[in-house]
């Protein structure tokens, strides 16, 4: 039997307990399952009265690609962050590659994200996360992320 558990329909309170984010730079709307140290699944809600909208191309309303990069990694936190030791530690960008941004996002689309981790070591978290609209992949980043906490315990002195 695995002592891991899984993690559940957690609405934005609950994925505050896990990660630092805040508006206005808070982009989950849920986190669908979440498996520590594995994966996680999620989404976002994109309306027109987001904060960026009115400007960012008035007349053609498109999720900025940095908001999209910024989604699909808070999707990715939730796949180390549950684990016990990492809930509700600050993290920081290592690495951003490969991002790749298929079709537009506009405003009335639900984005889901599939969030992978390949390795969790020493304060360091390497993975993907890909987002999709109706099945088809839309957008998706592979990312390095650190527990600056964790890390530090590592450093030469």
């Amino acid at each position: 039997m695995s002592d891991i558990s899984i993690l559940r329909d957690l609405g934005p309170l609950e994925i505050q307990k896990y990660q630092q984010n805040r508006f206005p730079c808070f982009f989950v709307d849920a986190i669908e399952e979440a498996i520590p140290g594995k994966s996680a699944r999620g989404f976002k809600n994109f309306t027109y009265n987001e904060w960026f909208f009115p400007a960012h191309f008035e007349d053609e309303p498109v999720v900025p690609g940095f908001i999209l990069i910024e989604t699909l990694t808070q999707v990715f936190l939730m796949t180390f962050l549950t684990k016990p030791e990492n809930k509700g530690k600050k993290t920081g960008f290592l690495s951003v590659k490969n991002a790749n941004f298929k079709q537009k996002v506009i405003s009335g689309k639900r984005l889901d994200i599939v969030a992978e981790l390949d390795s969790y070591s020493r304060g360091i978290a390497k993975g993907k996360s890909t987002g999709f609209i109706n099945g088809e992949v839309v957008c998706q980043v592979e990312l390095v992320v650190a527990v600056p906490d964790t890390l530090n315990l590592y450093l030469p002195k």
